[in-house]
């Protein structure tokens, strides 16, 4: 779908435009209007993805009126002279119809304007997933939501993990500690023991290969070493 907005002093041009963007399918008028500063107070109102503008207007000139938009905004020229037609491209338009403006032509200019607005959603990136704050884990046949920021350490055994927080007593729960593992975000949680995964901000300091979190001592397995030291490596001050 593309928004078009029509800014013409000529009232019989902007019914032939408003006729012409009737016709094409995806093409949605938001507005016509007589004057650059009517167009500035749509503009403030609703979103437009095109503009076709005539040059030639009282109090404010189409050039004029394109100098104060944004440098991305798609400008197409709709004018009777075409001496304007370099200042028209120095001002990076997208196209430039001179009148009377046939159909074809004015489809040509929408295509283009189709072709960038794709061009820049493909070069536009994804916005980020937000990342997950808490995890939902069965215990006491029920689910328990769990806080990430509120885990200390979990602690592996056999078929059961216990999860350690803030709170007096652990959470026990059926499930494995690889499984938590792979889902907790590697960038806040890491494997130091095949019994044990830390959070690395519950960290209070680290002595030969152990971890020390309030009252608790983590042990540092020999296989976890390594991976466990980039982990740190990368929150040290250098």
């Amino acid at each position: 779908m593309l928004r078009c907005l029509l800014v013409d002093d000529e009232p019989l041009a902007l019914r032939l435009l408003a006729s012409f963007v009737a016709r094409v399918p995806g093409l949605v008028l938001v507005g016509t209007c007589r004057s650059a500063l009517e167009a500035h107070e749509v503009l403030r109102r609703e979103s437009v993805d095109v503009i076709f503008l005539d040059i030639q207007m009282p109090d404010l000139s189409g050039v004029e009126f394109v100098r104060s938009l944004r440098p991305e905004a798609l400008v197409i020229f709709t004018t009777a002279y075409e001496s304007f037609a370099v200042e028209g491209f120095a001002l990076n338009a997208l196209d430039y119809l001179l009148k009377p403006i046939a159909f074809d032509r004015f489809l040509q200019a929408v295509q283009r304007a189709q072709d960038r607005l794709a061009v820049a959603a493909e070069a536009t990136p994804p916005a980020p997933t937000p990342p997950e704050d808490y995890i939902f884990v069965k215990a006491d046949y029920h689910s328990q939501r769990v806080s990430l920021r509120d885990i200390r350490y979990l602690e592996g055994l056999k078929d059961y993990v216990k999860i350690f927080t803030s709170a007096p007593r652990p959470l026990l729960t059926l499930n494995s500690l690889k499984a938590f593992e792979e889902r907790l975000p590697a960038t806040d949680f890491v494997r130091v023991h095949r019994s044990y995964i830390v959070a690395l901000g519950q960290i209070d300091s680290i002595r030969k290969n152990r971890i020390y979190m309030g009252e608790d001592v983590i042990p540092v397995g020999d296989a976890f070493v390594e991976s466990f030291n980039r982990a740190i490596e990368k929150r040290n001050m250098h």
